[in-house]
């Protein structure tokens, strides 16, 4: 089997160093960038399958690189996640809104880094795949085969995480899904993530395709109505 390929972005090298040591002898194939203008370049050429971003870098930071990836067709669907020692609330509300699939803390013990990886790298194929490759809903298309979201005719631009979450809900319209089953079905059960997640991530789908397909459940979660 060929090994995974892992991007590290970080400005630190005693970073970068240790990361590779240790996800090398997990058997990932490592690249290493040291700022996040560098990271997309070696993104595009390489196309890893998850990159680790960290936040604050000079130049461009792993924020601006996030967006960066997500905007660029050719890579926009590649695994990416923060790696970062700013714990702070808004920090990872800023990484999710980038369009990260995670956000992880520093300090991290090397073994937990790689189980989140293996997470990450799992999901990509968490979720059923239906019986149609196509979800229809009035004007609102989900091409699930090719990751695409059409509004009437345009493509709406949606990173991998929002595009699961959307055809998730949309797969059942009319089906309460719980907060705990979305984060289970999307995230995974092995990585913890913070609890806005869904939150804002159902928000940037609503500024997307409007405020009146999804419809929010007090207490319980969230559902997709046609």
């Amino acid at each position: 089997m060929a090994k995974r390929t892992v991007l590290l972005v970080d400005d630190d090298p005693d970073i970068r160093e240790f990361i590779s040591f240790n996800l090398e002898k997990e058997g990932f194939k490592v690249l290493t960038a040291k700022n996040g203008s560098e990271g997309v370049d070696v993104c595009k050429k390489h196309r890893p399958d998850l990159v680790l971003l960290d936040v604050m870098m000079p130049g461009m930071d792993g924020i601006e690189a996030c967006e960066l990836i997500r905007a660029t067709p050719e890579i926009s669907q590649t695994t990416i996640a923060f790696l970062s020692a700013r714990g702070e609330d808004y920090s990872q509300v800023a990484g999710f809104e980038s369009g990260a699939d995670d956000y992880i803390t520093k300090p991290i013990r090397p073994k937990v880094l790689v189980s989140r990886i293996k997470a990450l790298l799992r999901r990509n194929t968490a979720i059923d795949a239906p019986s149609s490759m196509m979800i229809e809903s009035g004007n609102l298309r989900i091409d699930l085969e090719k990751y695409q979201v059409f509004l009437g005719q345009d493509s709406l631009e949606m990173p991998r995480k929002e595009f699961e979450l959307l055809q998730l809900l949309a797969s059942k319209p009319g089906k309460v899904f719980s907060r705990d089953s979305i984060m289970d079905r999307v995230w995974g059960t092995e990585v913890v993530v913070g609890g806005r997640t869904i939150d804002v991530h159902i928000r940037k789908i609503r500024e997307k395709i409007g405020d009146d397909r999804i419809k929010t459940i007090k207490g319980v979660g969230y559902k997709f109505e046609e």
